[in-house]
């Protein structure tokens, strides 16, 4: 079962940041955590029902995992949420890490930056001074995802040998791309509300 255990953290973690929003779930909130846990191991028909949930996830990226388990951190009032400043540098970072990857496994161009994660040494490199960036921005969510992401991938804890793996998935870039479309649809719809201010000349 060793090997289940991000399917079983997805599992967790998912189904307490979709419960979690809910408003008739406040008052309960923190038995969520273990009743899901709980709920994970349920058999059925040999399997557990996060290896069910795992066949149409996959393996999360360990970015997502760490994203997820502060978005429940979140809902538990453990941490506060992400000012607009930090929240729109994640959205940006990890939209542009999905517009990077994405377009090449869809056939839209031929060059596939998906080979680099097998020989990640200059991503990681780029990984480290994005990190510094964020660190200095003090987005401490981003530096951690960035982070325990390039240590998961140091110690091989997925089943994957490419770093992209470890950094992105494709919940996570719909989620970044979505988000970040909708902030800047938000963001000009208001500047096209926004009432003139222009001086009116005196008489």
């Amino acid at each position: 079962m060793l090997f289940l255990w991000q399917a079983h953290l997805t599992f967790i973690l998912l189904g307490f940041v979709l419960l979690g929003s809910l408003r008739a779930s406040h008052g309960w909130r923190p038995w969520l955590l273990p009743v899901l846990a709980v709920t994970s191991f349920v058999p059925l028909n040999g399997l557990p029902l996060a290896a069910y949930v795992r066949s149409y996830t996959d393996d999360l990226a360990i970015t997502t995992l760490v994203f997820l388990g502060w978005a429940s951190l979140s809902r538990l009032g453990v941490v506060q949420p992400l000012q607009r400043p930090a929240r729109l540098q994640v959205l940006l970072l990890f939209a542009g890490l999905a517009l990077s990857l994405y377009p090449a496994t869809l056939g839209l161009t031929y060059f596939d930056p998906y080979r680099w994660g097998f020989n990640p040494r200059p991503m990681i490199v780029l990984t480290g001074l994005a990190a510094l960036v964020l660190l200095w921005l003090r987005n401490g969510l981003a530096v951690a995802m960035l982070a325990l992401a390039t240590l998961a991938f140091a110690l091989r804890l997925k089943a994957s040998e490419n770093y992209w793996d470890y950094l992105i998935d494709p919940l996570l870039a719909g989620y970044c791309l979505i988000a970040a479309i909708m902030l800047a649809a938000k963001a000009l719809w208001q500047r096209l509300r926004r009432p003139s201010t222009a001086a009116t000349p005196s008489i």
